[in-house]
């Protein structure tokens, strides 16, 4: 089982099956991921080759940890076969979430 904890808060878990790994970062499936501790973020970025970017800045108690974790709502298709799956809103962690 892998799980994103920050701060001792478990954001995601999911079996080693059910993720997905991307250049090197480990995406959650959307059913994994407790959204209520995720709230949508403004800043901008689009991947060349995956496509729109939505990042999200984790609330762990009082705290905000900005742009903390980002997803591909709508990913191109393209990128479906470059990755094997299609990767729609399956969420990654940046380094500051504990992954493992």
């Amino acid at each position: 089982m892998l799980t994103a904890v920050l701060n001792g808060t478990v954001l995601a878990e999911a079996s080693e099956d059910d993720v997905l790994r991307i250049e090197g970062n480990v995406y959650f499936p959307p059913a994994a991921v407790r959204r209520e501790l995720l709230e949508e973020s403004p800043t901008p970025y689009t991947c060349p080759w995956k496509g729109e970017c939505q990042y999200y800045s984790v609330r762990e108690g009082d705290a905000v940890v900005p742009d903390a974790a980002w997803a591909y709502p709508h990913p191109y298709p393209s990128a479906f076969d470059r990755v094997g799956a299609d990767f729609s809103g399956y969420v990654a962690f940046d380094r500051a979430v504990q992954v493992g």
